[in-house]
């Protein structure tokens, strides 16, 4: 079933616009069997359909994408461990070919990536409208100046007309810090910290929006998410 995210469809509850059987559906919490019942919004029937959602802490060297003729992708990670004994199984029936990365990380660049069937979801966190916040972790070839950090805190030009919303920045060492932007412009953490005069070394992200990397996940593991992280995100 694909009407929208958790928050629109408790909205539309709210509103008395879900029925199933005909009947409107009281409240978001009430709980209903959607293989048995028919679900109908606004006039349109919705049928089933489950949703499922793993974190990736991605490695280097590995490309985000669905499919890829020479490299090795984000999707070869998950049906490995789909098929490791101590796996998901069968995706609870989803097809392989419905999950998708949301968003994108560099070849080599690390850390939490967001593996889903939700489309509604995906949407709402990459939506340019809503600023939803990634934070980084940044190794630099270079010290940190304070003038950097003042760059980009300020919002500092990238080139081709492109300039970056303010990030916060927070210093944990000479060539090293956390980075939060709120953007997802192409290869723009990279090109803020060359624009501001440095070079990265090494980037990985560490959470978008509420959605945190899971410190005891391996680079290259994987896991699903817990009921609350599904329902903090949506």
């Amino acid at each position: 079933m694909n009407i929208g995210s958790r928050s629109q469809v408790r909205a539309l509850i709210k509103k008395g616009l879900v029925f199933a059987d005909g009947v409107p559906v009281p409240k978001p919490e009430t709980q209903v069997d959607e293989k048995k019942v028919r679900i109908t919004c606004r006039g349109k029937e919705y049928r089933y359909r489950p949703m499922v959602y793993y974190m990736l802490n991605k490695p280097s060297g590995v490309v985000t994408a669905t499919w890829d003729k020479h490299e090795r992708t984000v999707l070869d990670l998950l049906k490995e461990y789909l098929q490791a004994p101590e796996g998901g199984g069968d995706l609870a029936g989803v097809p392989l070919k419905d999950i998708f990365p949301v968003g994108r990380l560099d070849k080599d660049t690390l850390g939490l990536l967001l593996l889903t069937n939700d489309g509604p979801l995906a949407h709402q966190l990459l939506s340019p409208r809503k600023h939803v916040p990634k934070t980084y972790l940044v190794k630099t070839q270079d010290p940190i100046t304070g003038e950097m950090v003042s760059a980009l805190s300020a919002g500092i030009s990238m080139g081709g007309g492109e300039t970056a919303l303010p990030a916060k920045v927070s210093l944990l060492g000479e060539r090293e810090c956390h980075i939060t932007i709120t953007e997802g412009k192409y290869h723009q953490v990279k090109r803020m910290f060359r624009a501001a005069g440095n070079t990265l070394v090494y980037l990985k992200r560490l959470s978008m929006g509420s959605l945190r990397l899971d410190d005891g996940l391996e680079e290259g593991q994987i896991r699903e998410l817990t009921e609350k992280e599904v329902a903090e995100l949506c």
